[in-house]
């Protein structure tokens, strides 16, 4: 029994201070998302390569998937990460903070035919602070955004006070990985 208590609390402490490294695109929430947004039984979802050129300017922690139904209209879909805010600190990849784990969610952004978005969904929030964001209808602003012009928080993109960095990382991905996107299926490099 009491190695049974250990080996349950040695557990629950490598999971809660060492958080999964990537992405799971297995994920049970994100399977039922994708067979929500594919409008049938199945989802069939192709992967769409990142040239080399594209992947040194826009790094992506996650991926773009195409529905390659031939009987359904067109759509396309990011998977990512956003990477958040905990108290005391935010953690950013490019810099070293006194934070032992970052604090993340992951989202996926569903665009149409015409790589307009067509909704975001927050479908694994892991962070302490901010879960404002998960708000369907804070994140309708960006439905029809197809990059043709900035997002800008406080302006085109409404604030969340307490979720600053949420709202200001989230905004900013959506904006790189519509524009990285276009350039992909544009044939734009």
């Amino acid at each position: 029994m009491i190695k049974l208590f250990i080996l349950a609390t040695s557990l629950w402490f490598t999971t809660i201070n060492f958080p999964p490294k990537g992405l799971d695109f297995e994920d049970k929430t994100l399977k039922k998302e994708l067979l929500k947004v594919s409008g049938a039984g199945h989802a069939d979802w192709k992967d769409i390569a990142i040239p080399e050129s594209l992947i040194i300017s826009h790094p992506v922690q996650g991926k773009f998937l195409v529905l390659s139904d031939p009987q359904s209209i067109k759509k396309y879909i990011y998977i990512g990460r956003v990477n958040s805010c905990r108290q005391g600190g935010c953690s950013n990849p490019m810099e070293t903070l006194n934070v032992e784990t970052p604090e993340y969610f992951d989202y996926l952004i569903v665009f149409d035919s015409g790589l307009s978005v067509q909704q975001v969904k927050i479908y694994n929030y892991q962070a302490t602070h901010g879960q404002e964001v998960t708000n369907k209808g804070w994140l309708k602003q960006f439905q029809g955004y197809n990059g043709s012009r900035p997002l800008t928080v406080g302006k085109s993109i409404d604030a969340i006070s307490g979720a600053t960095v949420s709202v200001s990382e989230i905004t900013s991905d959506i904006q790189e990985k519509t524009q990285l996107l276009k350039k992909l299926v544009e044939g734009r490099n």
